[in-house]
């Protein structure tokens, strides 16, 4: 989890300005990560996106990570 958390750590300031973050909730047995979004981020039209781009900058940091949900 450290290596998750320092991986969405580089993305978290761009959240911010925003006034979104994002946490984790769960990593399935299959390597999903299951993420939520807070503040702004839950309402965001752009979320999809972003969801993206965090699952790329995770699954690059991570790969066993599989996949990324944002909720």
């Amino acid at each position: 989890m450290p290596r998750i958390e320092a991986a969405l750590n580089t993305l978290r300031p761009y959240l911010a300005t925003d006034g979104g973050n994002v946490r984790v909730a769960n990593i399935t047995p299959e390597g999903v990560l299951q993420l939520e979004w807070e503040g702004a981020c839950g309402a965001c039209p752009m979320s999809p996106m972003t969801r993206a781009g965090l699952e790329d900058t995770v699954k690059k940091a991570v790969p066993e990570i599989t996949a990324v949900e944002a909720r």
